[in-house]
């Protein structure tokens, strides 16, 4: 009887482990504007929904939106040059810039479809404009790279995967080593999303007319802000400060006189 129970549960794994491998598979598509085949199921436009119904709690996280008209004004201006220059203004996304009054946490990201987000804390930090548009270039890069739509979707097929691997299972430890799995591949591509993102937003600096040398200024920014104890590149998301100084320098050599 628990024979039959358990191969009753491993044909049930199979199946959910399966169909999530299916899905995956069956979405790839060719990103337009950068080349790159990815597994994709949400639309352009459930994207732009997706972020505008986010932005308002996003704002509300990081204390809401700066009250100074002026530095927003700002960030519009440099975001939209950036859009209006490049790849950006080819997409059906709704860029849209936003300075948070967030005076604690450096940070910059940007949303499906088109919300780009910048603290204020990462923004008082910055020394010029042409660092500016390093940052909500990265961001714009995101958004034109489909990152969070292939997060969402690599998510779905590792959630498959977990799903199938517990219910097929007795055991506590191979599910954990499961998860250990998916976090890492999850992880991965996030880091690799990044160093996209780089590239792509120095790309947009040069055809805006902007320094993109300038982008190894915020690096420099964020890995002050970082300090001594930051956790290691492979333990993170992002790639280590230093490490993406080198790519962005082999990005300029690679676009300067070709955009």
């Amino acid at each position: 009887m628990r024979r039959g129970s358990s191969k009753l549960r491993l044909i049930i794994a199979a199946g959910i482990i399966l169909f999530a491998l299916v899905k995956y598979c069956s979405s790839a598509d060719t990103n337009p504007y950068t080349g790159k085949e990815q597994h994709i199921t949400l639309s352009p436009d459930e994207e732009i929904t997706i972020g505008l119904q986010s932005a308002p709690e996003m704002a509300a996280q990081h204390g809401g939106l700066h009250p100074d008209s002026r530095y927003q004004a700002l960030v519009d201006a440099v975001g939209k040059k950036l859009v209006n220059n490049s790849i950006a203004r080819e997409t059906p996304y709704r860029y849209e810039f936003h300075l948070l009054a967030d005076e604690q946490t450096i940070n910059a990201f940007a949303l499906p479809g088109g919300q780009v987000f910048i603290t204020y804390a990462l923004f008082s930090k910055l020394e010029n404009e042409d660092q500016l548009a390093g940052v909500l270039g990265h961001e714009i890069g995101h958004v034109i790279g489909r990152h969070s739509a292939d997060r969402i979707s690599k998510q779905g097929l590792t959630q498959g995967i977990l799903s199938g691997v517990a219910v097929g299972s007795e055991s506590g430890a191979a599910t954990q080593m499961a998860t250990v799995i998916a976090n890492v591949i999850n992880m991965k591509y996030g880091r690799d999303d990044e160093l996209e993102s780089d590239d792509l937003g120095v790309r947009f600096m040069i055809r805006a007319g902007y320094n993109p040398e300038e982008m190894i200024g915020v690096m420099e920014i964020l890995k002050s802000a970082a300090g001594p104890n930051r956790v290691p590149e492979f333990q993170s998301t992002h790639p280590d400060p230093e490490n993406r100084i080198g790519k962005i320098k082999e990005s300029i050599i690679k676009y300067r006189g070709k955009v």
